[in-house]
């Protein structure tokens, strides 16, 4: 599992711009005589107003101009935000081409976030053709500066042998440096080596340390692998409810392992009161969602209950994957 790059422009200004945020800076006269100016700061703190609509009517494409006045003097945080801006087409057409082109060029001033985002682009093969060797190049870059999801991805490289020979050591190094940073997704993949023993020795307690702090961030793969780690009391003592809980965490975030388990846990009555509409609800979901397995427990279970029952789970479920997509 990859970390993913921040698409949402507000988030990456967020990132850019943290320390305006705290500053509370908005629009003012000063600030736009000081931007016509030449003022490469300015420009790039114009268009920050212009994006979050600080002090002046919310305008990106008027936004992405100061921006672009910043990017034609070498900023290399305003060629980011502009990289960003073609990548999800915010204030201009959407064009992976140019978000390649200006994340290359902050990229190349050592720019910490652009080298990681250039990196995801080869990965990914989006807006130039897919090299998983170039994208390693640009991940360790970005990693060798400290910058977490660089590190993390850099660590599934490794882990997976794309782009460099395969060293579940160094993808265990690299998923470290990042966890220890807060880094979610390299938390998640920290607790399987340690649960598969893979670069690691074998330490189901560690497993479950990781997961719980992946889990605890959100990510619906780290909530299942902590459920799973309770139902079957490894590395934490066995505990059917707190199973159910993890299980519908994940579940709930459209993970098809876990709306399989969780629909198990239904049926036999472990951690909850066992309910077969319950159980047959969340086999079709898993099923839907491409979950072998959940497809001949959902034939099995939904024999024990009326056509009338069948019918209202099924229009119940149909429901769930409207509210949830």
């Amino acid at each position: 599992m990859k970390s993913i790059r921040v698409l949402f422009l507000c988030s990456v200004l967020m990132v850019v711009f943290s320390g305006l945020l705290q500053a509370q800076v908005t629009y003012s006269e000063a600030l736009l005589q000081k931007a016509k100016s030449g003022d490469a700061d300015a420009q790039c703190i114009l268009g920050f107003c212009y994006f979050e609509g600080k002090g002046v009517v919310q305008d990106k494409k008027e936004a992405v101009r100061w921006i672009r006045l910043a990017t034609e003097q070498g900023d290399a945080s305003a060629q980011y935000v502009l990289g960003t801006c073609y990548e999800s087409g915010e204030g201009v057409i959407q064009n992976k081409k140019e978000a390649v082109k200006w994340y290359r060029l902050a990229a190349e001033q050592g720019y910490a976030d652009a080298q990681y985002n250039l990196g995801q682009m080869y990965d990914t093969g989006e807006g130039v053709v897919q090299d998983k060797k170039e994208a390693v190049k640009w991940y360790r870059l970005g990693a060798d500066q400290g910058y977490a999801p660089a590190q993390s991805n850099l660590g599934h490289m490794y882990e997976n042998g794309e782009g460099v020979i395969q060293d579940y050591k160094e993808a265990v190094k690299w998923y470290r440096l990042a966890a220890k940073q807060g880094e979610a997704v390299a938390q998640s993949n920290l607790g399987t080596m340690y649960y598969n023993g893979e670069g690691v020795i074998q330490n189901d307690k560690e497993a479950v340390r990781w997961f719980r702090l992946a889990a605890n961030q959100g990510i619906a793969n780290a909530q299942h692998n902590l459920g799973y780690m309770y139902s079957r009391g490894e590395g934490v003592l066995q505990n059917d409810k707190e199973a159910v809980r993890w299980f519908r965490l994940a579940a709930n975030q459209g993970y098809a392992s876990a709306q399989y388990n969780l629909g198990l846990m239904y049926g036999k009555g472990e951690g909850v009161i066992q309910d077969y509409r319950e159980a047959y609800f969340w086999f079709l979901i898993a099923a839907t969602n491409g979950e072998d397995n959940a497809k001949q427990s959902r034939e099995i279970v939904v024999k024990k209950l009326s056509t009338q029952q069948k019918e209202q789970i099924q229009a119940r479920a149909k429901k769930w994957f409207n509210e949830h997509n």
